[in-house]
C-alpha cells in the first residue's frame, strides 16, 4: 500500500513553513542588498544536492512573554552536512531573517549536535554566524546554550578545523564563539563583532567611538588582530572558506591534501637570486620569495593587514602542503614585535597540529626595542613564538636569507629549536647582534681614539661581519646544515621535505605544555 496521502501533504506542508525560514519578504530585501540568506550560503558552500539537513523541523520550548504560540522555523539556525569539492563538511547557518538568528536553547543544541557530528565523523566544520546574540526570552537557558557551543569549540580544538564566517551582528558573548574556532573570516558591510557596543562604552567610561572603530571587519584584521581575512560579501566569503579548506586535512589524524607527483622535478630559478639587494639595510618585500617558491606562485596569505612585519599562510612546494613563516623587511626592518610574535606562534601551532610542514624564511634583526613592547610584556609573548616552534613536531625547514641576530635568530626556528634542515644564503648574517650594535661594545676605545670614528666604526664592522656574521662560520658548527645559491632555494626545500614525509617524532606523556600566554 502507499503511503497515506495526508501524511504525505502533511510532511510537505511542514517542510515548506520551516524552508521558508522568515518568509519571502525578507529574503527579497536581503538580496535586494545583495546579501545572501541563511540558505543561500549554505548552498554556495556546497556542491549541488549534497547538503543534508537536521533539526529541520525543532521548535523552541519557552512558554513565557508570549512565546508559547509563537512558531520559530528551525529555531533560527539551519544545520547539516554535505560535500565541499568531494568532502564532508559539517555547517550550521544562523538565520537572522527568523527572530534576529537569536540564540535559544533549541537552537545552541542544534549548533552543538552539529559540532558533535564533525567532531565524531573528524570533518571540518563552517559556523556562518549572523545573530542577535541571546534570546532574551529563554533567560538563562540561552546563557547555558552558549557555555555548551563554547565547550565543544575547545573541544573540537585541534581535533578537526573549525571555520567561523562572520556575515551579520556578532554581539557579545556571541563573539567567544567564532573566537574559539581556528579561522575567522568576516564580511566587509553589514558585519559587526564586539563585546561592548559604542554606547556602553561610552555610558561606562565616558569614551566615544564608533561602531568603525570597534566592531568592523577594517578594525578587527588590521587593528585588534580578532579576524583573519576580510570578505567583500557573502559570496567572496565562501570562496575563501574552499580555498583555505583546499590545503587543510579533515582531521588531525590526516595530512593535508597534498599533489604529490611521483617524480619530483628538481629545477633552479634564477629569479631568485635577483630578489635581494646587496646592502643588508635594503628592504625587500618578502611575499615575492615566498610566490616564488610557492607551486604556480600559489600563496595564500593569512592575516595579511595584522602584524605586517611577519607574513604567514598556505602554499604547496613540491606539491606538499606547508606553512610559510617569513620576517618583513619592508615593515619595521622585519623585527619581531609582540603582535608579530602571536600571529605566527599561533600560526605554528595550528600547522603543528594539522599535520602541516612549516617553511620559515628569515630576515630578522632582532625583537623590536621600546619602553612600550617592554612594558606591555615582549618577553611573554617572544616567548610563544621559542614555545610554539620548539613544541612543534611536524617537518621544518628553515632558510636564513640575511640577517639573523640574537634571540630572535633562535625565534625564527633555528636548528637549536628543531628545526630539520637549516639552510643560509651567501647573504646571510648570523650573530649575537648586528655589527654595528656589536661594534659599538666591542672596539669601544679604539673608536674613542679614532680621528674618524665614522670611518673607523665601518671598517671595523665590516670586518666584524665578514669574520664572525659570516653563515661559513655558523655552518663549520653546524647550527647551518648547508649554504645554498638562492635560485636553488625551491629545489633542496622540495627535496627536504619529500625526505621528512614520514618523520616521526614523540614528546614525554604530559597533557599539555603551559605556553606563556
Amino acid at each position: 500500500m502507499a503511503i497515506s496521502k495526508a501524511l504525505a501533504d502533511e510532511l510537505e506542508k511542514r517542510r515548506k513553513i520551516a524552508l521558508d525560514g522568515g518568509g519571502a519578504k525578507k529574503a527579497e530585501d536581503r538580496h535586494a542588498k545583495g546579501r545572501m540568506t541563511a540558505r543561500d550560503r549554505l548552498d554556495a558552500l556546497y556542491s549541488k544536492g549534497t547538503f543534508q539537513e537536521f533539526g529541520l523541523h525543532a521548535q523552541h520550548k519557552t512558554r513565557y512573554f508570549g512565546m508559547e504560540n509563537k512558531s520559530i522555523p528551525t529555531d533560527g539556525v539551519i544545520c547539516g552536512t554535505g560535500f565541499v569539492d568531494g568532502r564532508p563538511v559539517a555547517a550550521f547557518s544562523q538565520d537572522f531573517g527568523v527572530v534576529g538568528g537569536s540564540l535559544g536553547e533549541t537552537h545552541a543544541k542544534k549548533i552543538c549536535a552539529s559540532l558533535d557530528h564533525a567532531v565524531k565523523a573528524g570533518i571540518p566544520v563552517v559556523g556562518f554566524n549572523d545573530s542577535g546574540g541571546a534570546r532574551i526570552q529563554e533567560g538563562v537557558g540561552a546563557l547555558s546554550g552558549y557555555g555548551q557551543v563554547f565547550y565543544r569549540n575547545v573541544q573540537l580544538s585541534g581535533v578537526v578545523p573549525q571555520i567561523s564566517v562572520i556575515a551579520g551582528p556578532c554581539a557579545g558573548g556571541a563573539a567567544y564563539s567564532p573566537a574559539l574556532t581556528d579561522f575567522l573570516i568576516m564580511t566587509r558591510e553589514h558585519a559587526n563583532m564586539f563585546i561592548c557596543g559604542p554606547e556602553v562604552i561610552r555610558a561606562v567610561t565616558g569614551q566615544q567611538c564608533t561602531m568603525e572603530e570597534i566592531g568592523s571587519a577594517q578594525a578587527h584584521a588590521s587593528v585588534s588582530g580578532n579576524i583573519h581575512f576580510i570578505a567583500e560579501n557573502d559570496a567572496h566569503a565562501v570562496q575563501i572558506v574552499h580555498r583555505l579548506l583546499s590545503f587543510l586535512p579533515s582531521n588531525n589524524m590526516q595530512d593535508p591534501p597534498h599533489h604529490i607527483e611521483p617524480d619530483l622535478k628538481v629545477v633552479d630559478d634564477p629569479r631568485l637570486d635577483e630578489l635581494v639587494p646587496s646592502d643588508p639595510k635594503t628592504p625587500f618585500d618578502c611575499r615575492e620569495v615566498i610566490k616564488l617558491l610557492a607551486d604556480d606562485g600559489d600563496f595564500m596569505e593569512v592575516m595579511e593587514q595584522f602584524a605586517a612585519n611577519i607574513v604567514i599562510g598556505f602554499g604547496r612546494i613540491g606539491g606538499m602542503v606547508v606553512g610559510f613563516v617569513s620576517n618583513q623587511p619592508k615593515v619595521k626592518a622585519g623585527t619581531l614585535d609582540i603582535d608579530a610574535s602571536d600571529k605566527a606562534a599561533r600560526f605554528v601551532r595550528f600547522c603543528n597540529v594539522y599535520n602541516i610542514p612549516l617553511v620559515t624564511l628569515v630576515d630578522v634583526p632582532g625583537f623590536l626595542p621600546g619602553l612600550n613592547e617592554e612594558r606591555r610584556g615582549i618577553i611573554r609573548h617572544g616567548a610563544k613564538m621559542l614555545f610554539a616552534y620548539a613544541s612543534a613536531t611536524v617537518p621544518k625547514v628553515t632558510v636564513i636569507m640575511r640577517k639573523a641576530y640574537g634571540g630572535a635568530y633562535l625565534a625564527m626556528c633555528s636548528e637549536d629549536m628543531g628545526a630539520d634542515r637549516v639552510m643560509a644564503w651567501p647573504t646571510a648574517e648570523i650573530a649575537v647582534m648586528g655589527a654595528e650594535g656589536a661594534v659599538n661594545i666591542l672596539y669601544r676605545k679604539e673608536l674613542a681614539e679614532a680621528e674618524d670614528k665614522a670611518a673607523k666604526a665601518k671598517e671595523l664592522a665590516d670586518e666584524y661581519r665578514h669574520e664572525f656574521a659570516t653563515p661559513y662560520l655558523s655552518a663549520g658548527r653546524l647550527a647551518i646544515h648547508d649554504i645554498i645559491q638562492p635560485r636553488e632555494t625551491k629545489s633542496a626545500i622540495a627535496l627536504t621535505l619529500r625526505g621528512l614525509m614520514s618523520k616521526r617524532e614523540t614528546r614525554p606523556p604530559k597533557k599539555h605544555g603551559n605556553i606563556p600566554l
